[in-house]
Parts: C-alpha cells; structure tokens; sequence
C-alpha cells in the first residue's frame, strides 16, 4: 500500500481556493495578530515553532519517539486537551503526546502540565511547509482536534499521509451549524475526513448531520470540559471527625469559599457578621487559590474581629468563625460538607474558577459576574436553573442569607447541578478509549 493516497475530489476545489484565500487573509489579520500578541505578552518564547522549527533539544526529543498529537488552541481548549491527555496516558502508559496551542496562554497552561510523556508546543501555521514539518518530526500516530478547529492544510495532510484523525469534543452550536451548512460544499469534505467525531450531546448529532457528517461517524461521548470525574465521591467523612472538637458537627451550616483570590476573602469575613444575624452557627470556610497566601490573610481577617483557625490546626480548642485552609487537595471534600458553595475569582478578579466540583457535590452553588474562563460551563448550568450568579457583594449577601434559611431551595439547586453535569461524567475516559481503539 502507498504511503500517501489521494485526496477526494470534492476536496480538490475547496482546498485549492483555501490556498489561494489564506495569505491574502492572513495579510488583511496579520496587524491584528501582532498586537494581540504583544498584548499578551510572552509570545516570543518559542515562536518558530509556529513555523515547524524547534530548538536541538526538542528536536532530538521529538525524534526519538512517535507522538499522539493533540491540536489545540487557547486556555478552555486546552483545558480539555489535558483531561483527555491524561485519560490517554492512564489509559496506556507508554504514550508520548504532543500538545499544541495557539495562544501564548494557553501554552503557558501546556507547560504547567509537561512531563517525560507530554510535550507542549506551538500549532504550526496552516500553511503547507510548517505542517509538513511538523508532521515529518512528529510521525503522529493519530492528530486529535479539540472542539472545532479544522484546518484545511493540517487535515488534508494527515489524510494523505493515512494518519488517523479525530474531532474530539464537538460541540457544534445552532449558529455555527447554520453557517457551515449555508457553506457545506466548501466545508463538509473537510470534516468527511475525519475517521469519526466524538460529540458531547445527543442535540449536537442533527446539527453535524446537517452540515454534511455521516451517523456512521458520529459519536456520543459526552462533554469532556463538564468531565470532573471522581468529585461526587467525596464525602468529607474524615473532616467531619477533624471538626468535632471544634463543635462543629453535620448539621452546622458551612460556606464553604472555594479558590479565592486576593480581596475576596475580606469580603467574605465581613459578610459573616450579616449572614450570623439570622444564622448564628454559620462558619465560613475560605480556602484560597495560592495557599501561600495564607500566612498573609490570618492576620488581615483578623483584624475584622473573627478567629481564624488555619487547617492544619485543627482540631482546635474553641470554636473557630473562619477555618482558612492551609493545605492542597482538600477542595472537594469541603465542599462535601459545605452548605453552601462559593466560586472564588469572581467577585474581585476576572475568570472565575471551576463551579463543577462544587456542582456535582450536590450543593448549592454561588458566584459573582466574573467567570469567563468557564463561559460554556456557567451559560450550561444557568440555563437549567441549577446555580446562582449574582453581579455584587449584596446580591451575595442577599443570596447566601435566603439559601442558608430554605432547605428546599438549596436541594433543587444541588438536584438540578448534578442531574445537568451527571451525563458528562467519564467523557474523557470514554474518548480515549475510543480513540485507542481506533473505533
């Protein structure tokens, strides 16, 4: 058998206009490109990787091996290209993954997570040369795309080269489903190329049908970015026995405060005073994002009149109004035993922090106006009605006080979050078990 096969027909035309269009588009777009570049900084690290060259290292490292390569492009993308990263490496452990990215941002977050078997780099840009570069170093065993980007040039090489490829994570809104289906001669014989499409919902199969996909190559994974397996396992049983000399027992309300940032917590400590008003045993739980931040915040909240208690000293003697958490990788059984949640990094900073953990633990979930960072995941839970956002520190005194006092409405929240994320739960394994079976 060949090493390289044709392309289709129907491809032919699509991707010669592709060719001819991009450089004067890229033209137009490239004064734009530098300064959201400059804008964000840190671009110049690396930046030949976006035309296929490497430094020595990287280059010797990236021969030595065949990568899985997975393609995508900025902080959310990424985020799902490294669930399904290490669902890949769990599921088989000689694995070695490229991980590209677009945005400097989302290459920072690559970086975080590099190891022995994944490397971080740059997308080369879809033009022939770069592809073909970075194809000839890589030897891809298969090219996963994350979400929706299929490039031409990248996508029509891998299918000439029989190089298995994957659109992982698809979800196709109604807008974008009307718009490639008003262009699907120039766009379907690009995802006809795809060995197959892993879709998050049932409602998306229509839609990629509409825009020229097969069923046959369809199918339904759930959604990897609402994937937090394992947190509905928490119990927090452990905490609960650490708490008890303090006189805090399972019946005493919790807020618990999930990932603050800088600001937040002071916020947090003088609300207290509100909130105790009308429920006198309330204890607030801070547990910040950097916790070495820690030592900084224990004087700061106590200037605010309350005792503070650091996790790692409990069990205390007396009972503590604020318990501020010290250590890592305790989160999710907090928020097991937390009456009510609240989503750090939306009230003073912009981007928020994940509401799924607290989510799927079945609680009533709060967070302020700022969590674009999880855009897709926040717009999915409001629109069931399954968590609260409000727009200032009074709607969250107002919200926290009225849940705190209605049972009732704390358990339909919590019903309504875990009912809504519950199907999601396990998609990444599933991908990757997919995508190793070459099903």
């Amino acid at each position: 058998m060949s090493e390289f096969r044709e392309l289709p027909q129907s491809v032919v035309g699509p991707l010669a206009l592709y060719r001819l269009a991009a450089p004067c588009l890229a033209g137009i777009l490239l004064p734009g490109l530098i300064l959201r570049l400059q804008r964000r900084g840190n671009w110049k690290r690396n930046f030949g990787q976006r035309f296929g060259w490497f430094h020595a290292p990287d280059l010797a490292r990236l021969r030595a091996h065949r990568w899985t390569w997975i393609h995508s492009i900025s902080v959310g993308e990424t985020l799902v290209a490294l669930k399904l990263a290490r669902a890949l490496h769990a599921a088989d452990s000689q694995i070695r993954i490229a991980l590209s990215v677009t945005t400097s941002t989302g290459y920072g977050l690559a970086c975080e997570a590099a190891s022995d078997w994944l490397f971080p780099m740059y997308n080369p840009v879809d033009a022939l040369g770069p592809v073909s570069r970075v194809l000839k170093l890589l030897r891809p065993e298969r090219l996963i795309l994350i979400e929706g980007e299929v490039w031409p040039n990248l996508v029509s090489a891998c299918f000439q080269r029989r190089i298995p490829l994957v659109l992982a994570n698809a979800r196709l809104s109604p807008r974008s489903a009307a718009r490639f289906a008003r262009s699907r001669r120039w766009t379907a014989p690009f995802f006809q190329m795809l060995d197959w499409i892993g879709v998050p919902d049932s409602e998306d199969i229509p839609r990629w049908e509409a825009v020229g996909v097969s069923p046959d190559r369809l199918r339904l994974t759930g959604s990897i970015k609402f994937d937090n397996g394992g947190v509905a396992d928490r119990t927090g049983k452990d905490l609960l026995e650490l708490l008890k000399p303090s006189g805090i027992g399972p019946q005493t309300p919790l807020l618990v405060a999930g990932s603050t940032h800088d600001g937040e917590e002071v916020l947090l400590v003088r609300a207290l005073a509100l909130w105790r008003k009308r429920h006198p045993d309330l204890r607030l739980v801070i547990v910040p994002r950097h916790v070495e931040r820690v030592p900084a915040l224990v004087p700061e909240l106590e200037a605010c009149g309350v005792r503070v208690v650091r996790r790692t000293a409990l069990p205390a003697s007396g009972s503590p109004d604020v318990i501020l958490v010290d250590t890592t990788g305790e989160l999710r059984d907090w928020y097991a035993i937390g009456t009510v949640a609240f989503v750090g990094k939306s009230l003073t900073a912009e981007g928020g922090q994940n509401p799924v953990e607290p989510a799927l633990s079945g609680k009533a979930v709060v967070f302020g106006p700022n969590m674009q960072n999880f855009a897709v995941i926040v717009a999915h839970l409001l629109s069931v009605g399954a968590v609260l956002q409000v727009q200032d520190m009074d709607g969250l005194v107002e919200a926290v006080d009225r849940l705190l006092g209605d049972a009732a409405e704390r358990e339909l929240l919590g019903t309504k979050a875990v009912q809504a994320l519950q199907q999601h739960q396990g998609a990444a394994e599933r991908t990757a078990a997919l995508i190793l079976s070459r099903a």
